[in-house]
C-alpha cells in the first residue's frame, strides 16, 4: 500500500506516495483469541450517536479536514456500462481532484486522490493513464461482489490483476464461513488469496450487511487480519446496507486490538454510502479518536467512494467564495 508523507492534516505539503510500514505478515488462527471478542451492540450504537453532535470543525480547519479526506479516497468506478474514456476522465480527476485555482487559494498543490478503483477489464486503461503519477491502481476481485465464483478461479482472477499492472487486489471473503462460525475455512481462504496477490496488497471485504451482528464482524475482522490482510473494507457498495458508524467502531477496534497484540498495522476501508463531506469528517475523527493520527494516511485508511469527491470539492469552494456551486460544476468521470 502506499503512504504519505506529511506532518500534520494542515500540511501544504504534496502528498506523495511511499511505503512506511511493514506489511502484515499474519499468524496462526488463534480461536480462543476468535472465541473471547464480543460486541455490545448497545454501548457501540450510543457511542457512535454522539460523534456529529459533539464534533464541530468549522471554516480553516475544515477546509484542512477536508482536503486530508480527498487523499485518502480510493475514486472508484464499477459499473456494468464502464468504458476505458470513463476510467481514463476518472483518472485524470484522480490526477487533479479539486481545480488549480483552488489549490492554489488554499496552499495545497500536489494534491492526489489515494487510489483508483475499477474492474479487472479497465486495469491497462487505469494504469496508462496514471503512469508516473504514483497513484496505484486497485482491483476488485474474487467474483466480486458475491464471491461465489469456484475458488480456483479467484484465485486466478487475483493473479491476473496482478499480472495487468494492479497495487492493490480488493477481494471479498465468502460469507457462509461467517455466518457458520467456520472460521478455519475463513482462515484458509484469505490466507490463499494473500498469498496469490504476491507484492500486490490485499484488501479483504467483509460485506458487513450481510454477517448478522456486529460480533460476527468482530470476530470476521480479526481472522482476516490473523491470515495476513493488508487492510480490511466494510462493503462492496452493492449490498443494501454499506458503511455504518457502529461497523466502522467495531472494526477500527479489531485493528487496535491487532496492533496492540503484534505490533503490524492493519488499514481500513469504508466503502459504500459515503456521498458527504460531513460524513467524510465524522469518520475521520472517529478513526483519530479511536486510533490516532497514523491511520490518518493513505496507506492506512481509504474511503472507497464516487461522489464524495463532489461533495468535498463543493464544500471548498464554499470555504473560499462563501457560496455554493451546482453539482455538475464539479464533473468526476
Amino acid at each position: 500500500m502506499h503512504a504519505t508523507q506529511t506532518s500534520s492534516v494542515g500540511s501544504n505539503t504534496a502528498q506523495l506516495p511511499q511505503v512506511t510500514e511493514p506489511r502484515n505478515p499474519g499468524m496462526a488462527l488463534d480461536m480462543d483469541w476468535v472465541r473471547r471478542v464480543q460486541a455490545n451492540t448497545s454501548a457501540i450504537e450510543r457511542r457512535c450517536a454522539t460523534l456529529s453532535a459533539r464534533r464541530s470543525i468549522k471554516k480553516d480547519h475544515q477546509a484542512a479536514w477536508l482536503l486530508k479526506a480527498v487523499s485518502l479516497i480510493d475514486l472508484t468506478t464499477l459499473s456494468g456500462d464502464d468504458t476505458e474514456a470513463r476510467v481514463q476522465r476518472l483518472c485524470a480527476k484522480a490526477r487533479q481532484p479539486i481545480r488549480a485555482e483552488m489549490l492554489d487559494a488554499l496552499g495545497m498543490d500536489g494534491l492526489t486522490t489515494g487510489a483508483i478503483c475499477v474492474y479487472h477489464e479497465m486495469i491497462a486503461a487505469a494504469v496508462t493513464a496514471l503512469h508516473g503519477t504514483g497513484i496505484p491502481v486497485a482491483a476488485v476481485s474474487t467474483g466480486f461482489p458475491a464471491g461465489l465464483s469456484p475458488f480456483p478461479l479467484r484465485l486466478q482472477e487475483i493473479t491476473q490483476s496482478v499480472a495487468a499492472g494492479a497495487a492493490e487486489i480488493d477481494i471479498v471473503i465468502s460469507r457462509r464461513h461467517v455466518l457458520e462460525g467456520n472460521w478455519q475455512a475463513l482462515y484458509d481462504e484469505m490466507a490463499q488469496m494473500r498469498a496469490a496477490c504476491g507484492d500486490a496488497h490485499v484488501k479483504a471485504i467483509l460485506a458487513t450487511g450481510e454477517l448478522g451482528s456486529l460480533r460476527n464482524v468482530a470476530r470476521a475482522s480479526l481472522v482476516c487480519m490473523m491470515a495476513g490482510a493488508d487492510f480490511i473494507k466494510t462493503s462492496t457498495g452493492k449490498e443494501s446496507v454499506n458503511a455504518t458508524l457502529p461497523v466502522t467502531l467495531v472494526m477500527i477496534r479489531a485493528i487496535r486490538d491487532y496492533f496492540e497484540a503484534t505490533g503490524f498495522r492493519v488499514g481500513y476501508k469504508p466503502a459504500g454510502g459515503i456521498s458527504k463531506a460531513k460524513d467524510a469528517l465524522v469518520y475521520l475523527s472517529l478513526i483519530k479518536e479511536e486510533l490516532g493520527d497514523r491511520w490518518l494516511m493513505p496507506d492506512l485508511f481509504r474511503f472507497g467512494a464516487s461522489s464524495l469527491l463532489g461533495d468535498i470539492e463543493r464544500q471548498l469552494e464554499h470555504h473560499l467564495t462563501g457560496a455554493y456551486s451546482a453539482g455538475y460544476r464539479h464533473p468526476i468521470g
